[in-house]
């Protein structure tokens, strides 16, 4: 469940926590935030799927596709993924409260994870940017979203926060 806050400013963030992550496309569905009738919801969704790509790459498609509504993960997007996510699962983990360089990117549980609009996230109509904060990283990074008029809801348009990070301080040779 998301907790609002909105700034003077026109700014928002709502912050989700989550029991466990989901580990498969079932148990994404199983969470109450996917009814996708916010795209905050969307979006916290999406970096919990992630999650568990060292896993099983294959659930991470699933409940990303699901995410993405009428259209499915491409080929580009599966390969997008493995280049950024191969190797770095720290990446995904480094969005929730407490996972920092220096744990290695573990996050505290219940796992927090607080997504942000500004004044121009919904500039365009059916379409928003929203921003998740990394641990690893010194500004927050965009979640494309896309919102599909005749149900309300809100997919996965793309998942553009997964750029490289700060490595974990166990991995830094400089640390």
């Amino acid at each position: 469940m998301g907790t609002d806050n909105t700034n003077t400013n026109g700014s928002r963030s709502e912050t989700f926590s989550f029991p466990a992550l989901p580990q498969n496309v079932a148990e994404l569905r199983a969470l109450p935030e996917a009814s996708l009738d916010s795209p905050f919801k969307t979006a916290a969704l999406a970096v919990a799927a992630v999650c568990a790509y060292e896993k099983d790459a294959a659930s991470v498609h699933e409940m990303l596709s699901f995410l993405q509504g009428p259209e499915p993960l491409s080929a580009l997007e599966i390969q997008r993924l493995r280049d950024r996510l191969a190797g770095k699962g720290y990446k995904s983990f480094s969005f929730f409260a407490g996972a920092t360089p220096e744990n290695g990117y573990t996050p505290e549980v219940p796992y927090r994870i607080t997504v942000s609009a500004n004044p121009y996230s919904f500039s365009e109509e059916n379409w928003a940017t929203l921003y998740v904060t990394s641990g690893g990283a010194d500004s927050p990074r965009p979640v494309k979203l896309r919102k599909k008029p005749s149900t309300g809801q809100w997919f996965l348009n793309e998942l553009q926060c997964l750029a490289d990070i700060r490595v974990p301080a166990s991995a830094d040779p400089w640390a």
